[in-house]
């Protein structure tokens, strides 16, 4: 967490935290969504404007945790900002010798793989569970097919509970 968002922390402690403006899709991308993008529905629904500004993205990610009950939020100065995610907290980015990197860019380490019933790959790791960027998918199945991940089956709509992360956090606990 940046020095300035813990300075902030102290200095305004009892900040309200808001959810629904903030989004992370399937392919690691973030977007902002104000009152006309959530109104229009659920993140999956209505996105929002995809955030292109280098810094911002880079603020975000650097302050980007979750908390005691699985709700992954960015900290933002002294105000947490839950994120809708549109499947899981983490993208996976898998380079062509396997090493594998988030979306934030911090390097994993590979625990278990698991395959969902339409072929989406998910991958636990020392940083928890995440879905394999569509692009790295060569690298992906390479990896299956020498072995080096053995998938197991999964149902996508479990993943969520069986993992202990929150999808769409509301400010009031699960």
């Amino acid at each position: 967490m940046d020095d300035i968002v813990q300075q902030a922390m102290a200095k305004w402690p009892n900040v309200p935290a808001c959810t629904g403006w903030l989004g992370l899709d399937a392919r690691g991308h973030w977007y902002m969504r104000d009152d006309r993008v959530q109104a229009m529905g659920n993140f999956i629904q209505s996105k929002g404007s995809k955030l292109t500004h280098e810094k911002l993205i880079q603020f975000i990610e650097r302050n980007y945790m979750a908390d005691e009950d699985g709700r992954w939020f960015f900290q933002n100065g002294p105000q947490r900002v839950f994120v809708e995610l549109e499947v899981t907290p983490w993208i996976w980015r898998v380079a062509e010798n396997f090493s594998v990197s988030s979306h934030t860019k911090i390097d994993a380490v590979v625990i278990n793989s698991f395959i969902d019933e339409k072929g989406m790959l998910y991958l636990l790791t020392n940083l928890g569970v995440g879905l394999v960027h569509t692009q790295d998918m060569w690298h992906a199945s390479a990896a299956i097919e020498e072995n080096r991940w053995k998938p197991i089956e999964i149902s996508g709509e479990m993943i969520e509970g069986q993992f202990g992360f929150v999808k769409s956090p509301k400010e009031n606990k699960r």
